[in-house]
């Protein structure tokens, strides 16, 4: 394979490492905002009206930000009745037309998340809640989600097509 493919391989493989253990960490926050607001309600008898909806986004964001290193580290679900049984070159020859079929997947997504996106920034769109928080920045984050997702599904045809060469990325 080519420097510059390689190098794209593992340029793409660290941000979703770094964006996933980022995401990873969310996992506290969540805790920590839900034991506050338990805190505050039971205890103090002060309700925080924006704990479960800053908790609910923040999960979002979780999922959408853990999508990059799940595709990068082989862990998505697959259904290994036949594929166990493949050879590596086999494996990657299934892999490469089912990403495929993500890539085109991401692509449609991608397409109405910048779509949506705008739509948020032009109207300046509000979740209806008594917290009122603005959707901009949950839906940038799953438009920047979805261009991770799609550099490392092409990370992955790269590493695919290298399998069926003999080569290793």
């Amino acid at each position: 394979m080519p420097q510059l493919i390689k190098t794209y391989v593992r340029l793409t493989d660290k941000v979703s490492d770094l964006v996933g253990y980022f995401a990873a960490s969310l996992i506290f926050l969540m805790g920590a905002t839900l034991l506050l607001d338990a805190v505050t309600r039971n205890v103090l008898n002060i309700p925080i009206h924006w704990a479960i909806e800053f908790t609910q986004f923040t999960l979002v964001a979780y999922y959408f930000m853990g999508g990059p290193i799940t595709l990068k580290n082989n862990e998505h679900v697959r259904m290994d009745l036949w594929y166990a049984n493949l050879s590596d070159r086999g494996r990657a020859k299934l892999d490469l037309v089912t990403v495929v079929c993500l890539i085109f997947y991401l692509g449609v997504m991608l397409v109405g998340s910048i779509s949506s996106l705008q739509y948020a920034i032009d109207t300046g769109e509000r979740r209806f809640s008594m917290w009122n928080p603005s959707v901009i920045p949950i839906k940038a984050l799953l438009t920047v989600s979805l261009v991770l997702m799609l550099m490392q599904a092409f990370a992955l045809v790269f590493k695919h097509i290298a399998t069926l060469r003999g080569e290793r990325l």
